[in-house]
């Protein structure tokens, strides 16, 4: 029954897989809580405007995928394709422009109608990081080593590969822009339909075409490097050396330029061979003109993303929670019993299941689906003795255990069976 399937490009997130997502998340989080970053969450959808406007309006992000609708109050909104223009619009809302410089950490479901495809899907997640109000050199250095640790740490730093690129100020990236539509009208004819419909509007997106004739021309396209001005020059520079000192060596691609219309200077992205043509793990750049173009003062900006499929897919298995413990009463008679000694064990941070229904049997094999490390049975010559049953489910050896109100005597036995290992 189609009603009962997810919708296309979307999946449900079962306990491996949100095991997974949330190993990339909790990583990422305390390292950018290293650097200064504090934790911040904007709605999943925003009015249109929020990401039409500095997006750009010929870009694929909004001219193609984002979903955007009319509410029921005739306002047109659009679920957040990304998430950089949420938070400069929060930074906007909620009177933070003299605060800066400003550090955020975010996590969460972005949307785009894409094909979907490995590593792709129409809601995906992303984990992100803004820094805003920093236009030196130290920002885009500190942006970037904070996504290089974070890789390093999900153990997939050395299967990734820093590229890196300069788009200039905006004076050498309106000269670079007019060089490259004067090259590419030359030879309109050969270039694919997405391209030519770009060469007017934003012809350094042509650069990043995935189209192989458009690969070919873009191949004897002029570089940026010689429409750099020596501002420009001087400030990439710094970011080199400055990567350099810290151990980081970048790939540089004149060819990257990124997707969206408010990128400046200093563009990078982490890319690996793992995962097919889904190939960036992690991406971003400076954005200095962004704030402006959402109606607020001028102020600097540089941040990234990554999207959690994708790196969920090149992580190793993260660890699997402690084995439970299983409390069996028999007999509705031990229920209170046992509810009584699971909450005093989870008070004491044990992992602990309760077998519901059913006779000793069917509550074992339940136990044993659960891979339980150990069962407490509660019977009735137990609870007029004042004590359970304590099964240890690797060995099937079972020992007799007095109650006490802290059950302290059950803890150190179960301690004792959880050192044997798994």
């Amino acid at each position: 029954m189609r009603s009962l399937q997810p919708a296309r490009g979307t999946q449900d997130l079962l306990p491996e897989a949100a095991r997974r997502h949330r190993q990339v998340t909790e990583t990422a989080r305390v390292l950018a809580e290293l650097y200064g970053f504090v934790e911040i969450a904007t709605p999943i959808f925003e009015f249109t405007e929020v990401f039409s406007r500095p997006i750009g309006e010929t870009s694929d992000i909004v001219s193609k995928e984002m979903y955007t609708f009319t509410d029921r109050g005739g306002e047109e909104v659009t679920l957040r394709p990304e998430a950089t223009a949420g938070i400069v619009r929060a930074v906007l809302s909620n009177g933070l422009t003299q605060s800066t410089p400003l550090k955020f950490f975010c996590s969460g479901p972005m949307f785009r109608y894409e094909r979907p495809q490995k590593g792709r899907f129409r809601q995906f997640h992303q984990i992100d990081v803004e820094l805003l109000g920093a236009a030196q050199p130290q920002a885009d250095i500190e942006i970037i080593a904070l996504g290089n640790r974070i890789l390093g740490a999900l153990g997939i730093g050395a299967r990734v590969v820093l590229e890196l690129n300069t788009l200039g100020d905006p004076e050498s990236r309106a000269a670079y822009r007019a060089a490259l539509i004067s090259y590419f009208s030359s030879r309109k004819s050969e270039l694919s339909e997405d391209s030519r419909r770009r060469l007017d509007t934003n012809p350094l997106r042509i650069l990043d075409s995935k189209d192989p004739g458009d690969r070919r021309i873009n191949a004897d396209a002029p570089p940026f490097d010689d429409y750099l001005n020596t501002a420009s020059r001087d400030f990439f520079r710094r970011v080199q050396d400055g990567l350099g000192q810290i151990g980081i060596t970048p790939r540089l691609n004149q060819h990257l330029v990124r997707g969206l219309d408010y990128y400046t200077h200093t563009v990078f992205e982490f890319v690996t061979t793992d995962l097919g043509a889904q190939g960036t793990v992690l991406a971003g750049g400076r954005y200095d003109g962004l704030m402006e173009l959402l109606g607020g003062p001028s102020m600097p900006g540089i941040g990234w993303a990554a999207g959690i499929e994708r790196l969920a897919l090149m992580i190793a298995e993260p660890p699997t929670p402690t084995r439970p413990v299983v409390i069996i009463p028999i007999g509705a008679e031990g229920e209170p019993m046992a509810l009584t000694i699971a909450e005093t064990l989870r008070n004491n941070q044990c992992r602990v299941e309760l077998s519901y229904s059913g006779n000793l049997s069917r509550r074992m094999r339940y136990a044993n689906r659960l891979k339980a490390r150990a069962a407490v049975l509660i019977g009735e010559d137990e609870r007029a003795r004042n004590l359970v049953k304590l099964r240890d489910l690797d060995s099937g050896e079972e020992t007799e255990v007095p109650m006490d109100p802290a059950l302290g005597e059950l803890r150190a036995r179960l301690a004792a069976l959880d050192a044997r290992g798994p």
